[in-house]
């Protein structure tokens, strides 16, 4: 009969480990309490070791120590201290759970429920569990997909979190050299990069990123390095590694820098690897071409630093394999290659090779002490090792050794037999030719890392169960080789784009299924059950002994019944950058000055651009602008409505780089009230770049007043980086996606998604969606207000063929040769009525439960969020 423990569809479970609790969106600022009179900044030495300037050997550049006066230089990393946010939570296997049903004779039909009645939680039972002391209590593991500022978000975990010390592994990808254009990605379904004005990105912390880094050019490229290799050596173990892949236009100055944060001593290896076959037609170049990148491994203590070894097959003439021209035949004769192809007068193929042959090579019978000094009669003749050398084992030894026909005379000494087959392996170096074209199938990110490099690194200084940061993370290649070994992953990154590629890319993963060696328990923490092989060796000859075995810890057994997917993850966002206090302004004068000159620049635009709705012939432009000495209403105006009439508007201008918070659009509204009452104020308008999804995208009339809010375009950003200014578009309003409840009997319902108004901030337009347009959407059919979980997904817009491939990998379950014997078989029906509304504009059949809340999120292909909650009648 079928094991009911053997799901079909699995996902690995941390079930040993635990991460604190943090706040979701939608409970921010609830933290307070638990953080209340904590510091608000922290720092840190940039050196491993003390240097004496002038004396010690250092890389230097400017702005290294934040100013050039030796006088009041500082040596200290200092870093805001924010919270972070779950945005969402995912758990793939219960997504995929609803599309397929186990045919059994006694079948739970709870199996064809997305989640189980106990997680089907209600809000009143969620209220009472609900944690409200943040950053105290532990729940289980789930992996993490991090929006923000990388720096901002490893401090977060060091300072909020107390992971210093957690984590294996540290992979970073950065931009490898002052070229970045070729980071910045549009659209989720376009990898198409260009350098002109409307390809610039236009995700503020994207903008952020490139103006940190080319305001002082290779300078500021290296601060921003040093700054987060030190906030990763503080997260790392003590056993712990951190990996840099980089190509040669920096490689010298990043392994300098390397050497400062992690010091020279715990440098251990920098690897060689192929990335490509060549670049351009060879008339094209006037130098050779360059085809390889580099990967800098430092360990943060190199004599407790965790290492795997890794070994790649033996291939027969190749790497490892150059020094076996010998074959010794069935009938016992040694004879050179050569010779023997002269002899069949054929070329000779290892795997081709006659039948009882083997080959194999010679290699050094003596070592370099002369502790084993004796004398061999081997064929009638006395062999003694140099005054100064001795044999390599004991007299007892070599008597075991020789019987065994490995030690063969050679002019004046004695050698010993090495076969091929002994060790059909050779144990990985740092040079790695074999590594170039393993993305994983096609590109979903513009500078998308190859698999081999990562699993490599990661197999060699990690077990399963170990914590990976990727704080470069792209389209999630760290992460998905983490799901694929089972180890926990976090990764970050700034760009809405590079977040939801990879969010769609774990959610619809199928990995193969590799034997737990915790078989009853499913305790990851206990690894793997790994192919293993002997290793014949002289102190396994001269000792009578069985041969070493050697782990192959890329080559796990697999279960081919099965398959897996990505386990449950959050996707996180960043604590808003916060309101200065008085004290600080002081301190922070230039940035003051540069939002300064950001506020003019708005009212360049309000003035000539105006507002509008999406209709270019509708728009509201300003006069008698003027800043306002309020912390959540920066700014007033006046403009003239329809009738005529001149109208008193307030603005609110959220952050340069971040994100419009509740916080701030409540703080706002109340300040606003009491100029509403004694001015006549009729708007108050929100201006962002970005709004946290709990802000709905439509305007509120609030009686005597009207609340907007405004999305501003992105030139605002990017001013000085483009030829030109596109006035025409600089502020607009964003109309609520179109969602409604479909009741199709008394006892059944489904969401549909009517219509929905996107900002293409390419084609500066705002148009009604099409399915190109929606990149994929979810629903959390139980909302409680409280917490996102993606309930359910559809990639209305998303890559058919990609999707095609997810459902072939899911459907090759069900499709067992033996299908018809049900104790040897899945027996996987999927479900296609579920399967159809995967790529369309209705969700599938949801309980009608009058009063349940539904909460439904659009991603757009710019990444752009937009979040409707509705109530079932």
């Amino acid at each position: 009969m079928i094991d009911p423990n053997k799901k079909p569809v699995d996902s690995i479970k941390h079930l040993e480990d635990t991460r604190l609790t943090i706040p979701t969106s939608e409970l921010a600022g609830e933290e307070s309490i638990a953080v209340g009179g904590q510091p608000t900044e922290s720092q840190y030495d940039t050196f491993r070791h003390s240097i004496n300037r002038g004396s010690d050997p250092e890389l230097f550049w400017l702005d290294k120590y934040r100013n050039d006066d030796e006088a009041t230089q500082d040596p200290q990393l200092r870093v805001d201290i924010r919270s972070l946010y779950v945005h969402e939570d995912i758990d793939p296997e219960k997504l995929i759970r609803r599309l397929y049903s186990v045919r059994q004779e006694h079948r739970d039909d709870s199996q064809l429920m997305l989640f189980s009645p106990e997680e089907m939680r209600t809000e009143v039972e969620d209220e009472l569990e609900r944690v409200a002391d943040f950053y105290t209590h532990h729940h289980g593991w789930k992996n993490r997909l991090i929006q923000g500022d990388s720096l901002l978000v490893m401090n977060s975990l060091l300072q909020r979190e107390g992971m210093a010390g957690k984590v294996q592994m540290v992979y970073i990808d950065p931009p490898y050299g002052i070229k970045y254009g070729s980071n910045w990605q549009m659209k989720l379904n376009s990898r198409d990069v260009k350098d002109k004005d409307e390809n610039v990105s236009g995700e503020p912390e994207m903008i952020k990123a490139f103006r940190d880094t080319w305001e002082l050019g290779i300078h500021s490229y290296l601060s921003y390095l040093r700054d987060r290799f030190v906030l990763a050596r503080e997260l790392l173990t003590q056993s712990g590694s951190v990996f840099v892949q980089i190509s040669d236009d920096n490689v010298h100055l990043v392994r300098s820098l390397l050497d400062e944060v992690f010091g020279s001593e715990n440098f251990v290896s920098q690897i060689v690897y192929k990335k490509t076959s060549g670049a351009g037609s060879p008339g094209s170049l006037n130098s050779i071409a360059s085809v390889q990148d580099y990967i800098l491994w430092y360990a943060k203590d190199k004599p407790q630093y965790k290492f795997r070894k890794l070994c790649t097959p033996k291939v027969f003439g190749g790497e490892g394999s150059e020094a076996y021209k010998m074959i010794e035949l069935e009938d016992g004769r040694r004879i050179t290659i050569k010779q023997f192809e002269l002899e069949t007068n054929s070329e000779f193929k290892y795997e081709n090779r006659p039948k009882g042959s083997r080959v194999f090579r010679l290699g050094d019978l003596t070592s370099q002490t002369n502790s084993s000094y004796y004398p061999i009669v081997l064929e009638g003749k006395t062999f003694l090792p140099s005054t100064t050398r001795g044999w390599r084992t004991g007299e007892e030894g070599m008597k075991k050794v020789i019987a065994a026909n490995r030690v063969v005379a050679t002019k004046n000494t004695l050698s010993y037999v090495l076969y091929f087959d002994d060790y059909p392996y050779i144990d990985l170096n740092s040079l790695w030719t074999d590594a170039s074209s393993s993305v994983g199938g096609d590109k979903l990110y513009v500078v998308q890392s190859g698999l081999k490099p990562i699993q490599r690194c990661m197999l060699m200084t990690t077990d399963p169960g170990d914590l990976v940061l990727d704080p470069t993370c792209g389209s999630g290649t760290t992460a998905f080789v983490a799901e694929q070994w089972g180890r926990r992953w976090i990764t970050i990154d700034t760009s809405r784009i590079a977040l939801n590629i990879a969010k769609s890319r774990l959610t619809t993963a199928l990995y193969p299924y590799y034997e737990l060696f915790d078989k009853d328990n499913g305790n990851i923490r206990q690894g793997f059950i790994y192919k293993t092989i002997p290793h014949i060796t002289l102190k396994s000859l001269a000792n009578d002994l069985e041969p070493e075995t050697e782990t192959l810890y890329d080559q796990p057994l697999e279960d081919k019944k099965r398959v897996r997917v990505s386990g449950p993850f959050t996707v996180e966002t960043l604590q808003s950058q916060q309101v200065l206090r008085p004290e600080d302004v002081d301190d922070r004068r230039d940035e003051a000055e540069e939002n300064r000159l950001f506020q003019e620049r708005i009212f360049d635009h309000l003035k000539t651009a105006g507002i509008r709705n999406g209709d270019k012939s509708q728009r509201a432009t300003f006069h008698s602008l003027e800043a306002v000495s309020n912390p959540y209403l920066h700014a007033k105006g006046w403009y003239t409505d329809g009738d005529g009439e001149e109208r008193l508007v307030y603005f609110h201008i959220g952050p340069k780089f971040g994100t419009v918070s509740k916080i701030a659009v409540s703080e706002a509204v109340k300040a606003f009230r009491s100029k509403a009452r004694n001015e006549g104020a009729s708007w108050l308008v929100l201006l962002g770049f970005s709004f946290e999804d709990s802000i709905n995208d439509k305007d509120y009339n609030m009686g005597s007043y009207t609340v907007s809010k405004v999305r501003m375009h992105d030139d605002l950003m990017q001013d000085g980086l483009l030829k030109k200014d596109k006035n025409a578009g600089s502020f607009i309003t964003i109309g609520e996606p179109d969602i409604e409840i479909v009741y199709d009997s008394e006892v059944a319902c489904h969401v549909e998604i009517r219509g929905l108004d996107i900002y293409d901030p390419i084609k500066d337009d705002v148009k009604a969606r099409s399915i190109e347009d929606i990149a994929y959407w979810e629903i959390d059919d139980n909302y409680d207000e409280t917490q996102f979980i993606v309930r359910e997904i559809h990639f209305c817009g998303g890559d058919k063929k990609e999707y095609a491939a997810w459902r072939k990998g899911l459907s090759g379950i069900a499709s067992a040769k033996n299908k018809k014997r049900a104790e040897t078989t899945l027996n996987l029906t999927l479900n296609e009525e579920v399967w159809e509304t995967l790529y369309d504009f209705r969700s599938s059949a949801i309980e009608r439960t009058p009063g349940r809340k539904i909460c439904v999120r659009v991603i757009s292909q710019f990444g752009e969020e937009s979040s409707k909650t509705l109530t079932i009648e």
